[in-house]
């Protein structure tokens, strides 16, 4: 019976793409729901209060921030990862350790990190421990562990860093609604008008080279170093 090629490929992308949907959704036991990576203190020092503002700063962390670090670092790690290329990729993975500029963001990135990893080895995906030397860093972070995650159920270089920007914007519209009274109809409304910058980002990051890197982004910085201290709190960071 002949094999039917192209049925055969469409298989292998959708299953690339629920490996995507997988690493992505929100029911990832990884704790990500437990941070807000400095949002909450926006809105405690009234930064962000309501629908607008709220729009303003995520386009703002988004184009200064993820467009300048996360995405174009994962591409490189995801490239890296597929080479079998460990210098290349503990590189890059301790570039974006120094680029958190408070303990809270430190804190965040080691422990998503390490909560993914806990589950890709539960899941058998990790990479072998014998591997002289180690694929991975033994502390990866969350963004190399994403980068590894992706490459290995398949998903396109594009599609992880869609997904990647994706689920940070849905866990930060989750923080607001939590934080804020914003309801789940204005959230949508939010995600509506950022989804075309959530693809120009992408287009952005792929085309920076790597003396183009590193985030602009001290506003954020700042809500997140007072958030140490803030009395009352309901995330992590």
């Amino acid at each position: 019976m002949p094999i039917d090629l192209a049925a055969s490929e469409s298989q292998s992308d959708e299953l690339a793409l629920l490996g995507l949907m997988q690493l992505v959704s929100p029911a990832l036991p990884i704790g990500a729901f437990a941070f807000s990576q400095g949002l909450e203190s926006a809105f405690e020092l009234d930064w962000v209060r309501d629908e607008a503002s709220l729009t303003e700063w995520l386009s703002g962390v988004l184009e200064d921030g993820l467009t300048r670090c996360e995405l174009p670092v994962l591409a490189r790690l995801y490239q890296a990862i597929g080479l079998g290329n460990n210098d290349t990729i503990a590189q890059w993975d301790e570039w974006l350790a120094a680029t958190r500029e408070t303990a809270e963001l430190a804190a965040e990135d080691s422990r998503l990190g390490a909560s993914l990893k806990r589950l890709l080895k539960s899941l058998d995906l990790m990479p072998s421990e014998d591997l002289q030397p180690p694929l991975l860093p033994t502390q990866a972070g969350y963004v190399t562990l994403f980068a590894y995650a992706a490459h290995t159920r398949c998903v396109s270089v594009r599609q992880t860093l869609l997904g990647f920007a994706w689920a940070w914007l849905e866990n930060q519209l989750a923080v607001a609604c939590k934080a804020l009274p914003l309801g789940h109809t204005a959230a949508q409304r939010v995600i509506e008008q950022l989804r075309v910058e959530l693809v120009s980002a992408i287009d952005q990051a792929l085309a920076l080279g790597d003396d183009e890197l590193g985030p602009v982004l001290p506003g954020l910085a700042l809500a997140s170093a007072l958030h140490e201290t803030q009395y009352s709190r309901l995330f992590r960071s």
